[in-house]
């Protein structure tokens, strides 16, 4: 029998070991021990049911385009939990000199695809409305390497396009800088379409043109929340297989050749040291080794044991955010414009960076007639506001959303969730350095690396992630070869 063991307990080390339990299922000569530190699974995926409101203290959603992440949801045996964003609420704002402007029908990020729309919209100057449509005859370019994504919106559309649109964008879904995030990592599509059309615009009305374009809304969530996903995972691995509080603070080989402290030979199995429900410092042994960790904790653990790779995972850069949720009763929740929510430029000098409007994207979530307003805050450019009291920052939020949206009430209830290093900057570069770092995982036995510092940050991604990583450790201990699902 192989032994395998999964360090962390958010989505990616969730979906990793049922992915194993799945072969478990299916005759597999195996057994998994999940351990993660915090006295809860799920990471991120956090919600809290108050008074009739359905409270995401982590990602609301998923895109409905990564449709794998449906799969996985119908997978765990929640395939009538699963729900849509309100169609009728698709519009969002971005705040200009105080006021919330409509994004322009049609948007792609930031790339247009219809005209009266652009040329009426009065978020765009009539410069940069000029801009976009000479975007029309930009000539194609083969990239001699990777670059910002501020350097490439602004190649295509000008620097009011960065400001306006992708910078308070990337900041909501990155709490990134997005002078630093890289095109390539974050945004390869659009660098591919550069490379075959040149122009941006002509490439998604290009595509659209093969065709016909099937409206779904963008967002997939669950009826009670996220944390939906995690629990029902959870509830399907094998008992006594996963373990709270249990705090994995060192790992090593325990066979082989050694030079220096870089392991070198294929032999040998995995000891890891586990603080916590063990009774002190235990160590247990395994045959195979998934490490669902932010990076820098796994580059802690690997230092002693490929100090390479462990440089190249320290170099993965984090940020902090902040998500505020305040509940409001009928007479501001009437008040308050349709639409999904709304972003912030930094030049409009407010603390939060976007806003959602759950009573009008996911109606349900909210008693009839009730406002759930989610902000956003921190990120790149304010790490010091998680350093604030928690009224403090609901101080700094309240003050923001009496001067956009004119709200002076107390809110119903109100909660305040911090998230420290939890968000992967994908910043110029990036590409190349998961390239090296899935090298040299690969020279590692039956060993991988998952969540989302590497190929993506959303919930898709990390099932992805899982995915790709059981399907390698897998395969490296001899195992035949996975379900299909495992093969995307």
């Amino acid at each position: 029998m192989k032994r395998i063991a999964i360090v962390g307990g958010g989505i990616s080390g969730l979906a990793a070991a049922f992915r194993l339990e799945q072969m478990r299922g299916k005759g597999l000569d195996l057994e998994y021990a999940l351990y993660e530190a915090s006295p809860r699974f799920g990471g991120v995926l956090r919600t809290e049911q108050v008074e009739g409101f359905t409270i995401e203290a982590g990602p609301d959603s998923f895109l409905t385009e990564k449709s794998w992440a449906a799969d996985f949801c119908c997978e765990a045996g929640l395939a009538s939990e699963i729900i849509t964003s309100n169609p009728d609420h698709r519009k969002a704002y971005i705040l200009l000199h105080g006021r919330l402007m409509p994004i322009p029908d049609g948007f792609m990020f930031m790339a247009p695809s219809k005209v009266l729309p652009v040329l009426r919209s009065q978020l765009f100057s009539t410069s940069t409305k000029i801009r976009m449509a000479r975007e029309w005859f930009h000539p194609p370019r083969e990239s001699a390497g990777d670059e910002s994504v501020a350097s490439f919106v602004e190649r295509h559309y000008g620097a009011e396009m960065v400001e306006r649109v992708a910078a308070p964008l990337l900041a909501g879904v990155y709490g990134g800088d997005v002078a630093q995030l890289s095109i390539q990592a974050v945004l390869p599509r659009f660098a591919a379409m550069e490379a075959q059309y040149g122009s941006i615009t002509r490439a998604i009305l290009s595509h659209r043109g093969r065709k016909p374009a099937k409206k779904m809304p963008p967002f997939t969530s669950l009826k009670n929340g996220m944390q939906q996903l995690a629990d029902a995972v959870l509830a399907r691995l094998a008992p006594g297989s996963w373990h709270a509080n249990c705090r994995v603070d060192a790992i090593r080989r325990t066979q082989g050749d050694e030079q220096g402290n870089e392991w070198t030979h294929e032999s040998g199995q995995w000891e890891i040291s586990i603080e916590g429900n063990f009774g002190g410092n235990a160590k247990q042994v395994f045959d195979g080794l998934v490490l669902a960790l932010p990076a820098y904790r796994s580059a802690a653990l690997l230092q002693g044991i490929a100090s390479g790779l462990a440089g190249e995972l320290q170099g993965i850069r984090y940020t902090s955010s902040v998500t505020v949720a305040l509940a409001y009763d009928d007479e501001v929740q009437s008040a308050l414009p349709g639409g999904s929510g709304f972003l912030v430029p930094q030049s409009e000098g407010k603390h939060i960076l976007a806003t959602t409007f759950v009573h009008n994207k996911f109606p349900h979530r909210t008693p009839a007639g009730r406002a759930l307003i989610r902000c956003f805050l921190g990120g790149a450019h304010a790490p010091e506001i998680l350093e604030q009291s928690d009224p403090a920052i609901l101080g700094l939020v309240k003050e923001d959303l009496r001067q956009i949206l004119g709200i002076t009430a107390e809110p119903l209830l109100s909660r305040v969730f911090k998230s420290k290093a939890a968000m992967a900057q994908y910043t110029v570069g990036h590409k190349g350095r998961v390239e090296r770092i899935e090298q040299l995982s690969r020279e590692l036995p039956a060993f991988a690396l998952v969540g989302n510092a590497y190929q993506g940050i959303g919930i898709p991604d990390c099932i992805l992630s899982a995915n790709r990583a059981m399907w390698h450790v897998l395969e490296g201990l001899g195992f035949p070869m996975p379900i299909p699902e495992m093969r995307r």
